[in-house]
């Protein structure tokens, strides 16, 4: 068994209080699916009409776990979310399913749910068979064992080359009732999301009706997972599900059915800050990074424009590979912005490191200072700042991080 990456140098230097979210319980096991004596599967139980939300990877080859929950998904109900990693359970033919509905079955009977409100991942090595009767007796165990204040260790449960766990809480009120929200996820490599991270699960007490809340978590999407990269490739498990218990309205909570209901304002802003957390720290933990890297890209035409130029950015091996080596070569801006195909003025084009204008006008900016540069350089955070000249007003804001040696190591001994 290879050894664990060291904690990456941007992870948090603490973990919040995570206070439990009523009508929910974890537990977490080794079931041996990769290696022995590991925890590696995780079990949430939910409150009977606990609602369900969910976005998926748009990967062309899902995995069998990214079918099974689309499909349960129309009913909008959940009683329990099983997660395992050693194991991605993708491109695995018609057995990948079949060991899906394995998984699910074996929860069903431990949790007395049915089937149809079971929801499923599996993260890890792609194209190897899942055995799911490694599951058996084991959910049994689980179930018995799951406690509200196990958030924590459900999230080191789904671990594969992440360095740290990822966790997030927050409160609102609605209708003068405080709620609350908590969130996990896993993600270091293979994140380009399209429509979600690699896995993350995001649980609350509200009474929310599905509808509703599938509304809020594609809208907050957008902004938060969908605009964060490491190494511009999509996952073939990418999914990002949200939990309503309804708990809360034993202590007097309205009930909500309409996304546009007034009464979610607060709700709505906690649920994307939270969102935005857990995104932020899938990228400060992307395998071998160093450093946390945020593009803001103005003047295009559109907003659409303006992100696909910052993911050009982001996602440029040259751009990646020169902030690692703390070069701030800003010719390979002016390259992934060339590339990205959308209306841009050479000559109207002004590029900032940490505030520092490096480019105007299609040039080297006249007051350029190479060393005062280079300390922007040495920051674990580095802002980069492109006005493109379109004549436009769209804007778009995306998070990275560098590309080292250590990223080329992790991947290739991936397997081993």
């Amino acid at each position: 068994m290879a050894a664990p990456s060291p904690v990456s140098p941007l992870a948090p230097k603490s973990y919040p209080d995570l206070p439990p979210v009523e009508g929910v319980r974890f537990a977490t096991a080794a079931a041996g699916i990769k290696y022995k004596g590991r925890t590696d599967v995780m079990l949430a139980l939910f409150d009977k009409g606990t609602q369900a939300a969910g976005v998926f990877t748009r990967s062309k080859c899902p995995s069998a776990p990214v079918d099974w929950c689309r499909a349960r998904l129309k009913g909008g109900k959940a009683r329990a979310l099983v997660v395992n990693s050693g194991n991605a359970n993708a491109f695995t033919g018609r057995n990948g399913l079949e060991q899906a509905k394995f998984t699910a079955m074996l929860a069903a009977k431990a949790t007395g749910a049915s089937p149809a409100e079971i929801f499923l991942a599996s993260t890890g090595v792609i194209g190897e068979p899942l055995d799911a009767r490694k599951f058996e007796g084991v959910f049994e165990q689980m179930a018995a064992a799951a406690r509200p204040d196990g958030l924590f260790e459900a999230a080191k449960a789904i671990m594969t080359t992440d360095t740290y766990p990822k966790v997030a809480t927050a409160t609102a009120e609605i209708g003068g009732v405080t709620v609350t929200i908590a969130g996990m996820a896993k993600g270091a490599g293979m994140i380009a999301p399209d429509m979600a991270t690699m896995l993350s699960y995001v649980f609350t007490d509200a009474l929310i009706a599905a509808p509703a809340l599938q509304a809020m978590l594609s809208k907050g999407v957008e902004a938060s997972f969908n605009c964060v990269t490491v190494d511009s490739d999509t996952s073939t498990s990418d999914t990002l599900m949200l939990f309503a218990t309804g708990a809360a309205a034993r202590r007097g909570a309205p009930k909500i059915t309409a996304s546009g209901d007034r009464r979610l304002a607060g709700f709505k802003k906690a649920l994307n800050a939270l969102l935005m957390d857990l995104a932020h720290q899938v990228v400060r933990d992307g395998e071998g990074c160093r450093k946390f890297v945020e593009i803001l890209v103005e003047g295009a035409a559109s907003a659409r424009a303006a992100k696909r130029v910052a993911m050009s950015i982001a996602n440029s091996p040259l751009v990646k590979t020169a902030i690692a080596g703390e070069d701030a070569n800003w010719g390979r801006i002016v390259a992934a912005v060339g590339k990205a195909g959308e209306k841009a003025d050479r000559d109207k084009l002004a590029i900032w490191f940490g505030g520092i204008r490096v480019a105007h006008k299609g040039l080297r900016d006249p007051a350029y200072n190479e060393a005062e540069v280079s300390q922007v350089m040495k920051r674990e955070t580095i802002p980069i700042r492109v006005a493109i000249g379109a004549g436009g007003t769209g804007a778009a804001r995306v998070w990275t991080c560098d590309l080292t040696k250590e990223y080329v190591a992790i991947n290739g001994d991936y397997r081993s």
